[in-house]
């Protein structure tokens, strides 16, 4: 079963996320196997919701039941804190994880809420409520990651879960057009007003230039995010930080590559050459090891006041204050 169990979260996440299986293998053999059970769990509720396998439809989509299929993805994830006996591949991985490493139930059930917000359509006025968005689905798998790792310091949580924010920001920015072929928009409806894009045309192709810019804008919105998930990666051993600075370096440039392209940007979906993100593994591998130059823990800069704030998070530590990892 525990063979099985690692098949099934390797081959979710070759086909779910080329971009962070290439930074997964850079683990340490338990931490990734944790890593990618978890990827998995995370996947198959996003699958369960939509009425896809990872991520693409399936024939029986349109009888699909989004809420149904949230509330047993809400009561499987209880049972498996329960420590109940799991028979979905993807909650038996889950309950491993979760129990093994301590992690928090709200943190789980936090990220079900996001997709809730999908079922319920929720819309996005302005950056704040995009941002509470990003923090529901990828935020709170940023802490999850973080306490696979060994973190506990809620100031490390706070970076890890800037880490999550600034990937779905990215992620938002990428799939703006294909998110409106499917109803949804992510984007602060301000920044279309502002754009001049009636939010029922985002897609048409008339509005890329305009769409460009809010795309840019988006993009940016991330930066000083990816800047404060690297103070967290001290608190991580060698090679999870490693991993978490490559994940970081590759999705980072998907964004670059999304403004850079501009109005082409969704042509074809934005990504990074395997020669690229060779380099950025590289480089990341550069990041990890000036980060052991200071004392396990210690931030070298407090997090910016003006970022949005996990709910339950830490204030801003002073300066070179330590922030311990478990």
């Amino acid at each position: 079963m525990s063979e099985a169990l690692m098949d099934h979260a390797t081959r979710t996440i070759e086909v779910g996320s080329k971009s962070f299986a290439a930074a997964a293998r850079l683990f340490d053999p338990a931490t990734r196997r944790s890593v990618l059970m978890l990827y998995a769990w995370c996947r198959h509720c996003d699958d369960v919701v939509d009425g896809q396998e990872l991520g693409f439809n399936v024939a029986h989509h349109a009888q699909h039941d989004p809420a149904a299929g949230l509330a047993m993805l809400e009561a499987q994830t209880r049972r498996a804190y329960g420590g109940e006996a799991m028979s979905d591949p993807a909650f038996a991985a889950f309950q491993e994880v979760a129990l093994r490493h301590r992690i928090e139930p709200r943190y789980a059930l936090d990220h079900l809420a996001g997709f809730a917000m999908d079922v319920r359509e929720v819309r996005y006025a302005t950056i704040g409520d995009t941002l509470r968005y990003c923090y529901h689905v990828a935020g709170v798998v940023g802490l999850m990651m973080a306490s696979i790792m060994g973190a506990r310091d809620p100031r490390v949580l706070d970076r890890a879960c800037d880490l999550g924010l600034a990937f779905q920001l990215t992620n938002i920015a990428r799939d703006i057009v294909e998110d409106a072929r499917m109803g949804r928009s992510y984007v602060p409806a301000q920044w279309l007003v502002e754009a001049g894009i009636p939010p029922e045309e985002v897609a048409d192709p008339r509005h890329r230039v305009a769409l460009a810019k809010v795309a840019a804008r988006l993009v940016d919105e991330a930066e000083p995010y990816y800047d404060s998930a690297l103070e967290g990666i001290a608190a991580l051993p060698l090679r999870s930080a490693w991993a978490i600075a490559s994940a970081r370096n590759v999705y980072r440039q998907i964004g670059i590559e999304v403004k850079r392209r501009g109005a082409h940007a969704w042509d074809e979906r934005a990504g990074t050459t395997k020669a690229m993100k060779l380099w950025l593994l590289a480089k990341g591998a550069g990041l990890a090891l000036s980060s052991r130059v200071r004392p396990a823990g210690v931030m070298a800069r407090p997090r910016p006041a003006g970022l949005w704030q996990r709910p339950g998070g830490a204030a801003s530590a002073p300066h070179g204050a330590p922030a311990a990892a478990a």
